[in-house]
């Protein structure tokens, strides 16, 4: 079983959160230890603990061992944009060797840890790194999310062959239905379930408040687990 994988969205705002939690629900229901990490996230709410960001926490309370918010997510930036631009209004400079160190920390004290990415697979965190450099330096295997809606055909092929030309293994990919009203539905799944070189884990259906609710029933982990 692998220790560590990272969640890549073929874009922003695709549901990598919700099948995060989902994944982490239906690991914790297999009976293992999770955590949760969030590297970088922009995009966050300034509170009396510090900045926050909602999908770091929503990691935080779908795993099954508690560890300190900077912890979940080191990098926590303020404004909802490029994390490379983020990092620049905060005059802040993400470090990948701070990645992996805490990283390799969480390794150490639990069975899986579930690794998020911020934004599509080429996100930038400096004028010259991007986010999947570090994926690829970490030898990471990759679950994919493809937000199901106009464009994603093209969208999740297109990462697919960036995570492979990086060297990397797509170990399973979920879909998850951001609009109700997606025409074509059926015919998406199929040509995703052909183009993409590896196991389905599920199809998160659209649920109001998603992220609220029970939604590891809609995942299959046993890819995962086995990988």
């Amino acid at each position: 079983m692998i220790n560590a994988f990272f969640i890549a969205g073929t874009d922003t705002e695709v549901g990598k959160t919700v099948v995060s939690k989902a994944i982490l629900q239906a690991l914790a229901a297999k009976g293992l230890s999770t955590i949760g990490y969030k590297p970088v996230a922009a995009g966050c709410k300034e509170t009396e603990q510090g900045l926050r960001n909602s999908d770091a926490l929503h990691l935080q309370e779908a795993a099954t061992i508690d560890i300190a918010y900077g912890e979940a997510n080191p990098y926590a930036l303020l404004s909802a944009t490029s994390p490379h631009i983020a990092a620049k209004f905060d005059n802040v400079q993400i470090e990948p060797a701070l990645l992996s160190e805490k990283l390799a920390t969480h390794k150490s004290v639990a069975d899986v840890v579930l690794v998020e990415g911020a934004g599509g697979w080429r996100v930038p965190i400096s004028d010259t790194e991007c986010l999947s450099t570090w994926v690829k330096q970490e030898k990471l295997p990759v679950v994919l999310v493809v937000g199901i809606k106009l464009g994603c055909l093209s969208h999740a092929m297109l990462s697919v062959e960036a995570i492979q030309n990086d060297g990397l293994e797509i170990i399973g990919w979920a879909a998850n239905r951001i609009n109700p009203g997606t025409e074509n539905y059926a015919d998406i799944i199929r040509m995703l379930e052909e183009k993409i070189p590896a196991p389905k884990l599920g199809e998160i259906p659209y649920v109001p408040s998603v992220k609220k609710k029970n939604i590891g029933k809609y995942m299959n982990i046993e890819p995962i687990i086995n990988a």
